[in-house]
């Protein structure tokens, strides 16, 4: 093996620019080139690349984003995109493919393995911390900070006025970042997709809770099975008039800002890991961390697999919230 692509696609992830350098680092380490694919599976298709050295990814394991740039591409789902895709790494002269991301990432990894017989390997990364395999993906640290943050700034204006404050956070099918951000800002509940909770069960909770308390916060994830924030919240108003409602969404500020300790570290790990696997000859799935070990997962497990809450801190936040 001679010759790596890199790409880094779907979602972007803080973190993701330290997961570039390792691989690019290691790869120059140990005597293989590295070509990398602006703009993810499009760029793959369309043949967008630039060469990477060590001196090329200087300075940016403390910027957010990726120096690669992401972006979806309809014409990888194609077949005809996918061979094109293929036909610009064989000219190339490439070996195998590293591709850096989420779920839809390693989706993308798992059928370009699959069809062209190339060898690639996934790094986990998104903020959603919803790939199996791996106890944390990239990226999923630095936005439960984020979103910690945002809420204790929230909290100081809701004490202000006596506010209950609804805060919805990213994670579609995925509460981690829900829950753990409700465990550090203090929050009074949480809700996520992981356990089905009833309307009126929120407004019991906060009821009972209101007395002797300046404020609330109820931290929301974005896929819910009672809806967004705002739903949430119109419902909780009319059963509970008594309170004065405020939303915040958070949105994409939890993907931008600079990667946390735990995170560069991680994404380090796991773009040297993936170099030295792909130089033993083990590819095929997701490299992740589980218990402080490396952990190479097949890509149909890493993307199917459920992974569970932690259902530990679901138990505890009623305790901490009285």
């Amino acid at each position: 093996m001679k010759h790596l692509a890199l790409l880094t696609s779907g979602g972007d992830a803080p973190g993701m620019n330290a997961a570039i350098r390792a691989v690019v680092r290691a790869a120059h380490h140990y005597g293989l080139a590295v070509t990398g694919v602006l703009d993810g599976f499009d760029g793959l298709v369309e043949g967008r690349t630039r060469a990477l050295g060590p001196r090329d990814v200087s300075n940016i394991i403390q910027r957010g984003g990726t120096l690669l740039r992401s972006a979806r591409s309809e014409a990888f789902r194609t077949r005809e995109g996918r061979d094109r895709a293929v036909a610009h790494l064989r000219a190339a002269g490439i070996d195998a493919v590293v591709v850096i991301g989420g779920n839809g990432s390693q989706t993308g990894a798992m059928t370009l393995h699959a069809e062209s017989g190339m060898a690639v390997i996934g790094i986990a990364s998104t903020i959603d911390n919803d790939l199996a395999g791996t106890d944390r993906t990239i990226g999923f640290d630095t936005a439960c900070n984020t979103a910690m943050e945002a809420i204790d700034r929230l909290r100081d204006t809701a004490s202000s006025h006596e506010r209950l404050f609804f805060v919805e956070v990213m994670g579609r099918d995925a509460g981690f970042i829900a829950l753990r951000t409700a465990i550090a800002g203090g929050a009074e509940y949480a809700m996520v997709p992981e356990a089905r909770q009833d309307i009126d069960e929120v407004v019991r909770v906060l009821t009972q809770g209101a007395a002797g308390k300046g404020s609330s916060i109820v931290v929301v994830a974005e896929g819910d099975e009672q809806g967004g924030a705002f739903a949430i919240a119109q419902r909780v108003k009319e059963r509970a008039p008594q309170f004065d409602i405020r939303v915040s969404v958070l949105g994409h500020l939890q993907r931008g800002g600079s990667p946390t300790v735990a995170d560069r570290v991680l994404a380090s790990r796991l773009g040297v890991g993936a170099v030295e696997h792909l130089r033993e000859g083990r590819w095929g799935g997701v490299l992740g961390e589980v218990s402080g070990r490396l952990v190479l997962t097949p890509f149909a497990e890493a993307i199917t697999g459920r992974k569970p809450a932690e259902g530990d801190l679901l138990r505890i936040l009623p305790i901490l919230a009285v």
